[in-house]
């Protein structure tokens, strides 16, 4: 479904990601992890168009990507929920939804709003209720519905779990449990280790914007070395 193949990107002059290569399948949860500043982020933009790569192909559902804008990637139904959430605070949770929607498209889930209302029930109950009365966990799972209003083939979720409260965080994780199964592809960019490996298929690691491994959750969790030079994440299990 994508394909990243020896991304480069800079900053200013600043090379940030130098020479990303990574896939994910039909179906599949592939985490990205990394240390802050490894170029995670950095590479779920350039990947969707708003950092432009200067080197490097983007592939999504067999279609070179690397060079369009924006608004024609999420056209294709590449979908993105960067870490600043972005709603429109002065919307209701029904009218934030409504900017969402796109055609239904093949290949791709078909979702409406009850359908999203049974994934999230938090916000069935405050539909007519505008964004900026919502806590920073109810946003952040109005920004991933709104995201799939756009019936997305595959989603860039970017540091879903990011300052939400631990019951937000096993909310986040049982959302993107839920979305396992179907059609629809996730690339998940998390610092949080434990959620991560919990939801994902396959993971890589990245550290000063390149891929330095990859592979199941089970191979990364017997890793030691790994996880202690590239993820800060003590022998014991707990996050150094």
């Amino acid at each position: 479904m994508l394909s990243v193949k020896s991304l480069h990107a800079y900053y200013g002059r600043a090379h940030i990601l130098n020479g990303v290569s990574l896939e994910a399948a039909a179906g599949e949860v592939v985490a990205l992890l990394g240390r802050n500043g490894a170029g995670k982020s950095t590479a779920m933009k350039a990947i969707m168009g708003l950092v432009p790569p200067t080197e490097g192909t983007v592939a999504f559902a067999g279609q070179r990507i690397e060079r369009l804008a924006p608004h024609r990637i999420a056209r294709l139904g590449l979908g993105y929920v960067p870490e600043d959430r972005r709603i429109f605070t002065e919307l209701t949770v029904l009218e934030n939804l409504e900017v969402g929607r796109q055609p239904a498209r093949t290949g791709a889930p078909l979702w409406t709003e009850e359908r999203l209302f049974a994934l999230f029930p938090n916000l069935a109950e405050m539909k007519a209720r505008r964004a900026s009365a919502m806590s920073g966990g109810e946003q952040q799972m109005l920004t991933i519905a709104r995201t799939l209003m756009g019936n997305p083939r595959c989603v860039l979720l970017d540091e879903p779990s990011e300052g939400l409260a631990p019951i937000v965080v096993r909310e986040i994780g049982r959302v993107v449990q839920g979305l396992k199964g179907g059609r629809l592809s996730i690339l998940l960019v998390e610092q949080n280790y434990h959620l991560a490996l919990r939801v994902a298929d396959r993971v890589y690691v990245m550290n000063k914007g390149q891929i330095v491994w990859e592979g199941t959750p089970a191979g990364l969790e017997a890793d030691e070395e790994i996880k202690r030079r590239f993820l800060g994440v003590a022998e014991a299990g707990g996050d150094a």
